[in-house]
């Protein structure tokens, strides 16, 4: 059998550790959460040699084993408990060549957990033009380490790094620095009270939320004479400690590192002065947002419409091909178009992923978050928090789990309570289809489109929805609180092709496949309802079309059937309980069907329509057109008309529809009040604004 050799990935923020990770592994990675926790972790396996794999794990980024946030507090735990399944047998920090004084921080503090350590020192592509110039065997000497010079953007190094990953056995264990030594008399008494133990791992269960085996600072405290200073001379000591490692540090790299500043060139500060201008830089983030969207409509126009209409012919093609029965019905009337309904959305859902992608690989949204801030404190919230909202585009499942880098409680709560009001990639498909039906495809000044502009009007309106409820909960909720904004800002990079493609593939792929089991079984127990009634104004639909309408064509009289079946099947029987409460908005009961399974997952909704338009039809048509030809029984117009249009937008604009949320944010708050409270507001608010919008439009 191969070897197998455990492998974690560590290091600062913004020191290309997901290009690492991502160099070393490919596409044979996966993404999960920790065990109990809802902090999520990527594994990922890289054959190193013939009869040797190394697994990784990329852990959160952290600036230092003094931690401030759960994320770090997972890297402390994993490196503390030597019994779990993912404990190291290599530690590979990476760091920024550019950053190297703060990344060896967290390097020698890792050094002093007894774990090989390997050093990778990133982006030497930079170091000619920025005039660094480096004495690896120096460094390595002085650090006690082997050290990898890669460039992550040129792939350069990876096969040095497979290398010492593979020899790993060979690396000293030993610290490179006496962190500790600035007060003997305290460790040497700590230590004398637990002499089996690692100093530095007792130091860091005294100082951190985390245990050590069956240690933690009450044990260390009852079990010993050894007394635990209190918590304002801790972080003395912890400052002092701090210092220690950084004169170590300073000592190493005045001998190891060079900048020759003359040579040194960059654009940086230019850049940042227009990109955060407190007034033009709001600007050129609302004209990036608007071309972003207006791509997402004109790039991905043609392969939607051949999606749609191979989805149309495979159903037809499969009526053809098989014999008829109920089984042949399901598949044709249920299965196909219930993906389809979902399917056709993979493009428009790709490319808002690969925009994300980008900002993020650019540097940009560390920009964003920063110009935000100064927005985001007026409402209770800090500039944080805009990573769980802009992340929440995405989807408010991460979206939510981001909010744990939000060190203050109430900051973290009212940013939990208010994501899900940001259009997440669920929401996308049916604002694409409805805004398609309702809204011209005309453009206005000859660049941009209508429909692309009301795509961001409502991406618009749920963030201001999310802000302005931000600002109400933060007069409502009375808890103390002080926080600080603090943010790195990165290097401007030319996003690496390979993270965004991996970014987008893996993304794509859990949102198509996630919502894709639910759709599947959601069509088929839709497709049972509308296919079975439970009376003779069901069986009997034949008799009662032909006595009622004698004088049709074939084809006529086919799709009167193929209606009066699906009115007195179950699932019209449901939809016309609901109707009374869902007509206002301008709805009627198959649209009321629609909204009541898309509480599952709202992009179910399409996929519902999908397939209740799709029984009984024989006609070579897509769910757009069959949705355009929709006739409203109380206007005699078009069922998807501009009022009810505005209204169904609005109310998928503002309702809690995703069961997967509100799991989430019990887990998060440890508390059914605050998602169930979510639930109900929501809802009712949505219902209200949609209301109000039909009957002014209408």
């Amino acid at each position: 059998m191969a070897e197998q050799i455990k492998v974690s990935l560590i290091g600062n923020p913004n020191t290309g550790k997901t290009s690492v990770f991502n160099l070393l592994t490919g596409l044979n990675q996966k993404v999960g959460n920790y065990p109990g926790i809802t902090v999520e972790k990527k594994v990922g396996v890289c054959k190193l040699s013939n009869d040797t794999k190394a697994h990784i794990l990329d852990l959160p980024g952290t600036y230092s084993l003094n931690a401030s946030s759960l994320d770090e507090n997972v890297v402390i735990e994993l490196l503390l408990d030597k019994s779990n399944k993912d404990y190291p047998d290599v530690a590979v920090v990476v760091s920024d060549v550019e950053n190297l004084k703060r990344n060896l921080l967290l390097y020698t503090q890792i050094k002093d957990l007894e774990i090989p350590v390997i050093l990778v020192i990133n982006m030497a592509d930079r170091m000619t033009r920025k005039g660094i110039s480096l004495d690896i065997p120096l460094l390595e000497k002085e650090l006690n380490t082997k050290i990898a010079l890669i460039s992550a953007r040129k792939g350069e190094g990876i096969e040095e790094l497979k290398r010492l990953i593979e020899s790993y056995r060979v690396l000293s264990k030993e610290p490179c620095v006496n962190a500790l030594s600035f007060a003997s008399d305290y460790f040497e008494r700590l230590q004398k009270a637990f002499p089996d133990q690692s100093l530095y791992k007792l130091w860091l269960v005294i100082t951190q939320d985390v245990n050590f085996r069956k240690l933690n600072k009450q044990n260390i405290s009852i079990t010993s004479d050894f007394k635990i200073k209190s918590e304002s001379e801790l972080k003395r000591l912890q400052q002092k400690e701090t210092i220690k490692r950084y004169q170590f540090i300073n000592n190493v790299l005045k001998n190891g590192l060079s900048i020759d500043e003359k040579s040194a060139t960059g654009l940086r500060a230019r850049l940042d002065r227009v990109l955060t201008h407190k007034f033009w830089g709001y600007f050129i983030f609302l004209g990036i947002l608007l071309l972003i969207f207006q791509a997402i409509y004109d790039w991905s126009s043609y392969p939607m419409d051949l999606i749609d209409e191979a989805f149309a012919w495979a159903s037809e093609a499969a009526k053809a091909a098989l014999p008829s029965g109920p089984f042949v019905d399901l598949i044709t009337e249920g299965i196909i178009p219930g993906l389809g309904g979902i399917v056709i959305f993979i493009p428009q859902i790709a490319f808002l992923f690969l925009f994300i992608s980008i900002l993020e690989e650019s540097g940009y949204m560390s920009r964003v978050v920063f110009l935000m801030d100064r927005v985001m404190r007026r409402f209770g919230l800090s500039g944080k928090s805009v990573v769980p909202l802009v992340s929440g585009t995405a989807c408010a499942i991460p979206a939510v789990m981001a909010s744990r880098n939000i060190e203050n409680w109430k900051e973290r709560l009212i940013t939990i309570l208010v994501v899900p009001f940001t259009t997440c990639a669920a929401r996308l498909p049916v604002y694409l289809i409805i805004i398609a039906l309702v809204i011209p495809d005309e453009k206005v000044f000859w660049v941009f489109g209508y429909q692309s502009l009301t795509l961001m009007l409502l991406y618009f309106l749920g963030f201001a929805t999310a802000v302005g409820s931000a600002w109400v909960l933060n007069k409502l909720l009375k808890i103390k609180s002080k926080s600080y904004f603090v943010i790195e800002m990165p290097g401007y990079k030319i996003p690496l092709f390979k993270n965004v493609a991996i970014n987008v593939i893996e993304k794509t792929k859990a949102f198509v496949f996630g919502a894709g089991k639910i759709i599947l079984a959601i069509s088929i127990i839709l497709w049972v309802l509308a296919s079975f009634g439970p009376n003779e104004k069901f069986d009997m639909a034949e008799e009662i079309v032909n006595k009622e309408y004698p004088n049709l064509s074939d084809e006529e009289l086919d799709q009167k059937i193929a209606s009066h079946k699906l009115e007195y099947s179950f699932i019209g029987y449901a939809g016309k309980a609901i109707e009374p409460v869902v007509a206002p908005l301008g709805y009627d009961w198959k649209i009321g069907i629609g909204l009541i399974s898309s509480f599952a997952a709202r992009e179910v909704f399409v996929g519902t329509l999908a397939t209740i338009y799709s029984v009984g039809s024989d006609e070579e048509e897509t769910i757009k057109n069959r949705m355009a030809a929709e006739i409203s029984p109380v206007t005699g117009g078009p069922l998807f008309n501009l009022a009810s249009g505005i209204s169904l937008l609005l109310f998928y604009a503002f309702a809690m529809q995703c069961m997967s949320t509100l799991a989430i944010v019990k887990r998060e708050t440890n508390s059914w009040k605050w998602p169930l409270a979510q639930l109900v507001f929501m809802s009712i608010f949505a219902y209200g604004v949609a209301l109000i919008a039909y009957q002014v439009l209408k």
